[in-house]
């Protein structure tokens, strides 16, 4: 079988699930595109593809993952996978999702281009589902890299097939949500996806910020610690840059240097940095 996951963190969750438990052996994939942001329309054709990239471009420039952006194909992960299934009619793909934007909009991009297959793609969406966790507590995990490896052996019981009556109305919702070409996606429930306008967590952002002078990096770890919907540390700049741009904050440092040493602050207040 193929393990394929929407996060880098849920890579080590599944491997040391699988050391649990040899019958999940397989190799782990990544798609590591963020459909839950940034444009869409046509996102299959290649003047579509493009203009997603040209977009993280402009998103990732100055950030710690702007030399990434080259090393992002999930159009030939999708070519390998689909090579490896025609050549071996026992292969399975399992798709592993939590209950989060992210995953959910990797999925239907995904699965979207998999129909052929339908008996052969397996799903394992963790949808409001109780868990384990280290005290023993239970919990309600949003995304898979929060679930004990031994837990996982419990999760790998909800795998199923990808009904054929999915590979129908699924790929339809996705290219609804893909022709509305809305700069964020917000998961209400299920699998059910509704488009938001690019300012979406500009409210929550702004709120979240000190009235303090600090480092953009205190800033992003701060933001993300206490988002209500959390999205990406580099989508989480490009809109802080968006609020500098409205005249609602102010950035002090050279941008070229990276994020490491600018400074977020309050128009007309001074940029003496309160560490946190």
């Amino acid at each position: 079988m193929i393990h394929i996951v929407f996060e880098t963190a849920n890579i080590a969750a599944l491997e040391a699930a699988i050391e649990l438990d040899e019958t999940l052996a397989g190799r782990i994939v990544e798609i590591k595109d963020d459909y839950a942001v940034g444009p869409l329309l046509n996102i299959y054709e290649t003047d579509g593809y493009q203009a997603r990239r040209d977009w993280w471009k402009d998103v990732l420039q100055n950030s710690p993952y702007e030399q990434q952006l080259d090393i992002v194909d999930d159009k030939l992960i999708v070519h390998e996978l689909t090579s490896t299934l025609n050549v071996d009619e026992n292969e399975q793909l399992w798709i592993w999702m939590g209950q989060n934007v992210h995953d959910v909009c990797g999925y239907y991009w995904l699965m979207s281009q998999f129909k052929e297959y339908q008996s052969r793609v397996q799903v394992l969406y963790l949808n409001n589902l109780p868990f384990l966790n280290e005290k023993g507590q239970l919990f309600y995990p949003t995304h898979l890299s929060q679930i004990q490896p031994k837990e996982f052996l419990k999760a790998k019981k909800l795998a199923r097939p990808i009904t054929l009556s999915e590979f129908e109305l699924d790929p339809d919702e996705w290219k609804k949500i893909c022709d509305e070409n809305e700069g964020v996606r917000f998961l209400e429930g299920g699998k059910k996806i509704v488009s938001m306008p690019i300012s979406f967590y500009d409210k929550e952002i702004a709120a979240l910020l000190t009235k303090n002078a600090q480092k953009l990096p205190n800033a992003i770890a701060h933001i993300l610690g206490k988002m209500k919907v959390r999205t990406g540390d580099a989508f989480i700049v490009f809109r802080l840059q968006e609020l500098a741009a409205q005249g609602k904050i102010v950035f002090v440092g050279d941008w070229s240097k990276g994020w490491k040493d600018m400074v977020i602050q309050m128009p007309g207040g001074n940029a003496t940095v309160i560490e946190e």
